[in-house]
């Protein structure tokens, strides 16, 4: 990886701290390189200094220094998976009452959401790894365009699904009228037949969409502002909470333009979220650039055999800090599943505490949607400002120049030389760079906070109380949406660094090695660069053919994968809620076991009490993901960071009188 030799300050906040450049050390540049290793870099094509001349983002992948993302940019590239989150919420929050409302049971209605983990299980691996076997410079954006048109499908079809069947029914129906009771009947079947199909197309279209936004950011963002991107994806899932709970409250059916399209209040709620959806979705694919990926001579066909057997390698071969971030999201949503699906259930629990009898049901769902939405500002505000605090100082990043210590060790030793004369300046004391928070760290934090909060589910007794601590959760989520997605991109971008820089690595020694090639020996090279295309030529042709046939030389590394480990670190957040399933279900049946037996009691909040113990056993299993966070190795660049920073406190002391 190579660092700009000037550090141009960064307009998002959630981003690298700028380092203010004093205009003297503008015009410095790194010693003139020896002959050799201009060669090399004369061979290589100038690939490292390629930008992306169009202003879009370009492919993170190849190797190639980009400028970095301005706010305008990271807002582009994340404003599709708000409007992603938007279309969750059609499910989210108002899928249940719908399918109720067509006559589904609440049986048959459990089975229609089996959909989402089905979906997460197979989407979004299968997703990853056939994005990532292709070439195209459209391979992330095709599969982001493709799944939001069948998911704008399938939500106007559950919207207008009453209507649709009514038109087959009549069309193949025999010509029975709308007086015949079996006709009404037939139109309700396939009414709902539709709409549970079209639930199962809306899951899987989300999932993939969701990934797909995921493996974009991970292709297109540089790897110093993975952070910051990973945090307005963050900001614009809980956004889209906002917005989907927000259009959910207003009287849609009253709206002059609305008001054409008929039907309820939910088939208006559809279409507005898909307009949201499409247009969100528009301004990512204009915006984002991809670059097509050359093909690599280890890669294999593209058949489904062929993706199923790269996701089951890559599950077996995942890296160690990889693998033990997916430990942690196991135990995480063992605790988050509990408290997504049953939150507003436990805010009507105990308003029938507080109230002593069987609450209104209208108004106990008022009142756990109004807590969710405060959930959600609370997610956006957490993450706008968390962020600051794993904000990095560029003063402790690599510059331009350190190829080894001894060179790194000089400059921060004139460094701290020449902020001790520009404090002695000023007459103030010289201050060094603070370390940021490791990602880990406010990833741990957020998980006890979750657990503190689930176990104060003892001594909550109103409704208020019970929105306050709803609420309080936001900030874990926000927490949950940002830090572990951050953390495994930033490890696969170290990873797709070594592999790029290996070859680059080998070919510097092979050629500073003693060579009786006159091209590298006469000065007169040298002084005459203009020589430089005729005679560098057979020199680079040597050294590939050296390349290819020395017997030591290092086999060309696999490209990682970044679409299928994202899919697999999805695996680890889905499976769980399987366990969850289970788990709930016993909890009620011991907790609640007097309420259900009971035949007289047919209160479907009042006396009960399971949901407030789920809920805590969420909390015990995220106390446990904590402390597996804990042995997460922090990222190679804050293990630099960190240790440059101890040399400077070295170096620092070394100067004190």
């Amino acid at each position: 990886m190579t660092f700009p030799s000037t550090v141009e300050p960064d307009s998002d906040s959630a981003s690298q701290r700028a380092w203010p450049i004093r205009p003297s050390e503008r015009g410095r540049r790194p010693s003139q390189k020896s002959q050799r290793e201009q060669l090399e870099q004369d061979g290589r094509g100038g690939s490292a200094t390629r930008g992306n001349g169009s202003g879009k983002a370009g492919d993170a992948n190849e190797g190639t220094a980009k400028n970095r993302m301005s706010t305008l940019d990271l807002i582009n590239l994340s404003i599709s998976m708000g409007g992603s989150q938007v279309a969750w919420t059609v499910e989210l929050g108002y899928g249940t009452p719908f399918l109720l409302d067509l006559g589904l049971t609440e049986q048959l209605t459990s089975l229609v959401w089996l959909a989402g983990p089905i979906s997460g299980l197979i989407a979004q691996p299968v997703i990853g790894a056939i994005s990532d076997a292709s070439t195209s410079k459209y391979r992330r954006r095709y599969w982001i365009v493709t799944s939001t048109i069948v998911l704008v499908i399938s939500t106007l079809t559950i919207a207008y699904c009453r209507e649709i069947a009514a038109f087959f029914v009549d069309l193949l129906g025999g010509g029975a009228g709308s007086w015949d009771p079996k006709y009404g009947k037939s139109v309700q079947n396939t009414a709902i037949g539709f709409a549970i199909v079209s639930f199962y197309l809306l899951d899987f279209a989300l999932n993939a969409l969701q990934a797909s936004l995921r493996n974009l950011l991970l292709d297109v963002t540089p790897p110093e502002q993975l952070n910051a991107a990973n945090a307005w994806h963050s900001r614009m899932i809980n956004a889209g909470n906002i917005v989907g709970y927000g259009f959910g409250f207003l009287p849609l059916a009253n709206l002059p333009i609305l008001r054409l399209l008929g039907g309820s209040q939910f088939r208006k709620f559809c279409v507005v979220c898909m307009i949201i959806l499409s247009v969100t979705v528009w301004i990512t694919c204009w915006t984002q650039e991809e670059q097509e990926r050359p093909q690599r001579r280890i890669e294999k066909g593209n058949s489904m055999r062929d993706v199923f057997k790269g996701i089951y390698t890559t599950i077996l071969s995942l890296p160690k800090p990889i693998r033990r971030v997916c430990y942690v999201q196991v135990f995480a949503f063992m605790g988050w599943f509990p408290f997504l699906f049953y939150s507003t259930t436990y805010i009507g629990q105990v308003m029938a505490y507080e109230l002593d009898r069987e609450p209104d049901h209208d108004l106990a769902t008022r009142t756990g949607a109004f807590a969710m939405l405060l959930y959600s500002i609370v997610a956006v505000a957490a993450g706008t400002l968390l962020p600051h605090l794993t904000r990095r100082d560029t003063r402790l990043l690599a510059h331009e120049g350190d190829e080894d210590e001894d060179a790194e060790l000089s400059r921060l030793r004139a460094q701290v030389r020449e902020w001790r004369a520009e404090a002695a300046r000023h007459g103030k004391p010289l201050r060094l760079p603070y370390m940021p928070f490791f990602l880990r760290n406010i990833w741990t934090g957020a998980l006890l906070l979750f657990t503190f909060l689930t176990l104060m589910t003892f001594f909550v007794t109103t409704v208020w109380q019970a929105i306050i601590l709803v609420s309080l959760v936001g900030i874990c989520w926000a927490v949950a949406c940002w830090a572990p997605f951050a953390i495994i991109m930033e490890f696969l971008k170290e990873r797709e660094g070594e592999s790029s820089t290996e070859g680059e690595a080998a070919a510097r020694a092979w050629l500073r090695r003693p060579s009786h090639s006159r091209t590298l020996s006469t000065p007169a090279v040298r002084r005459n660069s203009r020589q430089g295309e005729g005679e560098r030529a057979p020199l680079l042709q040597r050294r590939r053919s050296f390349d290819q046939h020395d017997p030591h030389a290092k086999p060309e590394a696999e490209a990682v994968a970044g679409g299928t480990v994202l899919g697999i670190h999805n695996l680890a957040i889905v499976m769980p809620q399987f366990i969850v399933a289970l788990v709930s279900s016993a909890i009620f049946r011991i907790v609640d076991a007097d309420t259900e037996d009971d035949p007289s009691n047919n209160n479907a909040l009042y006396g009960k009490n399971g949901v407030a113990w789920v809920l805590r056993f969420g909390g015990m299993c995220t106390l446990f993901g904590a402390f597996i966070a804990r042995m997460v190795p922090p990222t190679r660049t804050e293990k630099e960071m960190r240790r440059r920073l101890a040399e400077l406190k070295v170096l620092q002391e070394e100067g004190t009188p």
